[in-house]
């Protein structure tokens, strides 16, 4: 694993660390809610608002991964569930999103709370998945969620075509029958549309899932609560 970890990029404290940039950004997100709202599709909004603020291409990525439609935000909020309702339940957890996520918190990276209460970061995979020095902690987290919360069954649902998916199915399974966890995990070709389409709870922060799921639990909010985490926070509303 080498040192290893998806902590910012540099240039990233020069386009999120000044109140300056932090203001626009706000304003931004507010004029995207607005066109998004109206009807608007996000990547004409965004370029919109982009060139009106003057933003660079990863504030561009925090303002899309930020922003929501009034109605998009309302029903999402009704969908989501509270951490009281999830003892004896089944979740279906988005892996990548779920486990990238966690690991950009960890190495401190900045992370952004979007207008529906989401927490993203702006790390990718690129088609291929490699362990940093913070996996195993992200996972130990999961566990203390599963462990509080009495959760019947965790599925970890992996994107099949990532290199290195069956790897990362094998490390939670692993993980999970060494500490007596009953988790599940899966690889699916378009995970997207299979936990948009399930009938249990959901665990994702990608806004096209939550759009189309039944239910959904905010696992990063619970995290950095429940877990006093440390983050490098960003509140785009």
């Amino acid at each position: 694993m080498n040192n290893r970890n998806r902590g910012k990029n540099t240039g990233d404290d020069n386009l999120f660390g000044s109140e300056k940039q932090l203001g626009k950004l706000k304003l931004a997100v507010q004029d995207m809610q607005y066109l998004l709202t109206r009807g608007y599709a996000e990547k004409a909004g965004s370029e919109l608002v982009g060139n009106r603020y003057r933003l660079k291409t990863r504030q561009i990525q925090a303002l899309r991964g930020a922003s929501a439609s009034d109605m998009q935000i309302h029903e999402r909020n009704l969908k989501q569930l509270k951490s009281s309702e999830l003892k004896d339940r089944i979740i279906y957890l988005d892996g990548f999103n779920v486990l990238i996520l966690l690991e950009s918190l960890l190495s401190e990276a900045y992370i952004f709370e979007g207008a529906d209460g989401c927490f993203r970061d702006l790390s990718g995979i690129h088609g291929t998945y490699k362990r940093v020095n913070q996996t195993l902690k992200a996972v130990e987290l999961v566990a203390s969620f599963f462990q509080k919360n009495k959760i019947q069954k965790l599925v970890w649902v992996f994107d099949q075509p990532v290199s290195n998916s069956g790897r990362v199915k094998q490390m939670v399974l692993a993980f999970a029958s060494e500490n007596n966890l009953n988790w599940e995990s899966e690889l699916q070709f378009n995970p997207d549309k299979f936990l948009a389409e399930s009938s249990e709870i959901i665990i994702s922060s990608d806004a096209w899932i939550l759009d189309h799921c039944k239910q959904w639990f905010n696992l990063i909010g619970y995290l950095v609560k429940e877990e006093s985490l440390s983050v490098n926070l960003i509140k785009t509303w």
